[in-house]
């Protein structure tokens, strides 16, 4: 008993002492990182894995995959399904708190947050969103990217962010939206534009300075974006500024997992697990079902009908068609657009074919078993889906 008593206090003392010495106290933010599929090998990651570790004494990443050495934490995995697996296995057991990868496909209504940072004043910015889909309409997609952004901003420290809308198509109908919301007792702060007009509609000029901590867009915008604010100085080939394309958010999504592309180096891993590590320590996915809860108290579902495209509705068949039973979906199926996304779905199950939506790097993509993908793709092409 004596002999335990003194291994719990010597090992105390020596938790003590690392804490004075890496001025980190309590428990480190676990960070899982893969590191397979980059264009600048396996090798590039674990630099950035192995920078995070060491500028922040807050965090401890684990390494996901396999081609590099480092004396980080490692577990091991062939190609990316199995450590996009083994990710996902960690972070709903607890083993993970956060996470940082590439090549995930997010299902429909979860889109990603990232942050740049501008080149004017060399202010963080985040960008709501960079990729996934919201929703298969523009204008709800937009609404509900405001509160994904506000709740990242939150989760990062930042108790009132300023939110702007960038200046595309469908902004003046978001902006609407959003003042009913505002009306009906949704805290949101707006920004004014730093041009001499004024509002809460950004132009370029607005992008560069970084004028609002949340800039609101659609993901394909903010997709190109988050590339240009990244690379501009590199030539477009190695991603060296920023946090990367920040993590997955939705209503009720339960695990943070931010997103990093294949050209993304080693300065830019570091600013994800970073910002992945934030997340995870400022309650993201609480942060969210907050904003989401706080929305609805101000006729969310109103508002959301209101700007919803008018569609001829379902046709008469489809009230009959049942998803066939669930299978893991590991086969991605690229090529179908985002507006016949739900009906290409409709179509498989109605074939007995089990498929689910998503979203993959490059855009909208249905998901379906390996066994059965000659068939979905013989199905989707029969139906001028593909």
């Amino acid at each position: 008993m004596g002999h335990k008593i003194r291994q719990t206090i010597a090992e105390v003392f020596e938790e003590m002492a690392e804490a004075l010495e890496t001025g980190s106290f309590g428990k480190k933010t676990r960070v899982g990182l893969t590191i397979l599929g980059s264009e600048h090998g396996p090798e590039e990651l674990v630099r950035g894995a192995e920078l995070a570790q060491k500028s922040n004494s807050d965090i401890q990443v684990v390494v996901i995959g396999y081609g590099a050495e480092t004396d980080l934490e490692m577990v091991a995995a062939s190609d990316e399904k199995e450590a996009h697996a083994k990710m996902d296995a960690m972070l709903l057991a607890g083993d993970l708190d956060a996470a940082v990868t590439m090549h995930y496909s997010f299902p429909i209504g979860v889109s990603t947050v990232g942050r740049v940072i501008t080149p004017a004043h060399g202010k963080p910015m985040f960008l709501a969103t960079t990729t996934g889909i919201s929703d298969v309409d523009r204008v709800p997609a937009m609404l509900k990217n405001t509160l994904y952004g506000i709740a990242t901003a939150k989760a990062c420290g930042i108790e009132n962010p300023t939110v702007g809308i960038l200046n595309i198509e469908g902004a003046r109908q978001l902006e609407r939206a959003l003042q009913k919301l505002k009306e009906n007792g949704y805290a949101i702060n707006f920004t004014e534009s730093a041009r001499s007009d004024g509002g809460v509609v950004m132009r370029g000029n607005d992008l560069l300075m970084g004028v609002p901590d949340v800039m609101v867009n659609d993901s394909l915008s903010g997709n190109v974006l988050m590339k240009m604010f990244s690379a501009y100085t590199t030539g477009g080939s190695y991603e060296s500024l920023g946090y990367g394309y920040g993590p997955g958010v939705g209503e009720n999504y339960d695990r943070i997992i931010g997103i990093i592309s294949r050209a993304s180096g080693a300065p830019v891993i570091a600013g994800a697990i970073r910002l992945a590590a934030d997340c995870a320590r400022g309650s993201l996915m609480d942060k969210a079902k907050a904003e989401f809860a706080a929305a609805k108290k101000a006729g969310w579902e109103q508002i959301m009908n209101s700007v919803k495209a008018p569609t001829a509705g379902p046709k008469a068949s489809e009230d009959e068609i049942v998803a066939p039973p669930k299978k893991l979906v590991t086969e991605a199926i690229p090529g179908v657009d985002v507006m016949d996304i739900e009906d290409a779905v409709q179509s498989l199950w109605k074939e007995k074919i089990y498929a689910e939506s998503g979203m993959g790097c490059t855009g909208p993509i249905i998901m379906v078993a390996p066994e059965d993908k000659d068939n979905a793709v013989k199905t989707l092409k029969e139906q001028d889906y593909l």
